[in-house]
């Protein structure tokens, strides 16, 4: 283990609100060891996002990490030659060609349904009625999955997001991960024939076509499906209630004194729905004068970066005209988000310009709680409609 100074941490208060402890650990220990997490902590924007690059050191190749052992090992917990092979095979799926020339018109259509199914209610809430289904009907198509629900894609996303974080190893959530991902397997199944024989553009056409063997297809179609559904999810419901609870932008997006991307990209600064990328210690490493032992867990706290005091103006405000071009919401290395293209598109292109131009007068009626720390949203956000 490494003699980083040690950082203790309540749990669930952590969960509900991690951004005190995350500055306290900023300003006395940018880097330390968080008992309750099992962790070494970097926190700093600047240590990230050069150390994130570093991977010889700060390796992806997690053998026994929750994901690994849960999921297959995805490109996602690749470095190298070996990661680069698998992106390259999936480019053709979240190019910003095929967004803007095959998913954009299919992000559109599924978010004029939602929008249609709300209009002639009076109260909604935008996380399960409105950006649940806009995100889990873009990952469809996306990924071929066109063969499953909705709900069910939300359902398998959110099941191996917790078995991903349940570093107090609850047998529980384990075992409803497993069967989210048993489900994945037979949607997948289901849809292989068709799409060998007549393929698209969605992830299981194109690594198909590229040689990508079966059970790295299935491992990279689940790593999609827990990263393309909560946090596109999170952040249409957290955009949204940014923009109510801050009129000003509101207004300011509608008349085009801002945009929407600016906005979208804001708020991923401000609560970063990817708030934390685990990596392995693959040898023995000085880093600041601490000694980091190989087969150390660290953790690339992103959620805790992107509120840098020593980087952006306005830390701890949601400001969409301040410079935000240091931030690492996609990360900041080889491992840089892969669909971050696809989410642009989605959310700032289409899920709120569409949002906001239907139902002029949207408004609150209620708080909208929040929680998470490796992946943080709102978890409702209720509203008036009209």
């Amino acid at each position: 283990m490494s003699n980083a100074p040690v950082y203790d941490i309540d749990p669930a208060t952590f969960w509900a609100d991690p951004y005190p402890d995350l500055a306290r650990m900023r300003a006395q220990t940018p880097v330390c060891f968080v008992p309750q997490l099992g962790a070494t902590l970097i926190t700093r924007r600047d240590d990230i996002f050069v150390n994130e690059k570093n991977v010889d050191v700060f390796s992806s190749d997690q053998p026994q990490g929750l994901m690994t052992v849960l999921m297959g090992q995805n490109m996602m917990r690749k470095d190298g030659d070996d990661h680069m092979h698998e992106r390259r095979a999936i480019f053709p799926t979240v190019s910003p060609k095929t967004v803007k020339n095959v998913w954009k018109a299919q992000f559109e259509a599924a978010t004029a349904r939602a929008l249609d199914r709300l209009a002639g209610q009076d109260r909604a809430d935008l996380v399960k009625d409105f950006a649940m289904e806009v995100s889990a009907e873009a990952l469809k198509s996306i990924t071929g999955l066109t063969n499953m629900d909705w709900r069910e894609m939300d359902r398998v996303s959110q099941g191996m997001i917790d078995g991903c974080s349940n570093y107090a190893g609850d047998p529980a959530v384990t075992a409803h991960c497993d069967d989210c991902t048993a489900s994945i397997d037979r949607h997948i199944s289901e849809r292989m024939g068709a799409l060998r024989s007549d393929p698209d553009l969605s992830l299981i056409a194109v690594q198909t076509q590229a040689g990508l063997d079966e059970a790295q297809m299935r491992a990279n179609v689940k790593l999609a499906i827990s990263g393309g559904q909560n946090e596109p999810r999170d952040a249409i419901a957290g955009a949204a209630w940014a923009l109510l609870t801050h009129p000003q932008w509101l207004r300011a997006a509608r008349a085009g004194d801002i945009s929407w991307l600016q906005v979208f990209e804001e708020y991923a600064r401000w609560i970063s729905p990817i708030g934390m990328s685990p990596r392995r210690i693959a040898r023995d490493h000085d880093l600041n004068g601490i000694a980091l032992k190989a087969e150390d867990r660290l953790f690339f706290m992103f959620g805790s970066g992107n509120r840098d005091e020593t980087v952006f103006a306005r830390p701890d405000i949601f400001d969409p005209s301040q410079d935000i071009a240091p931030a690492i919401s996609f990360g900041a290395g080889p491992h840089f988000c892969a669909g971050a293209w696809a989410s642009r598109c989605l959310i700032a292109e289409v899920a709120l310009p569409m949002l906001f131009e239907r139902f002029t007068d949207i408004a609150l009626v209620g708080d909208a709680p929040f929680g998470g720390w490796a992946f943080r949203g709102p978890l409702s956000v209720p509203v008036r409609l009209r």
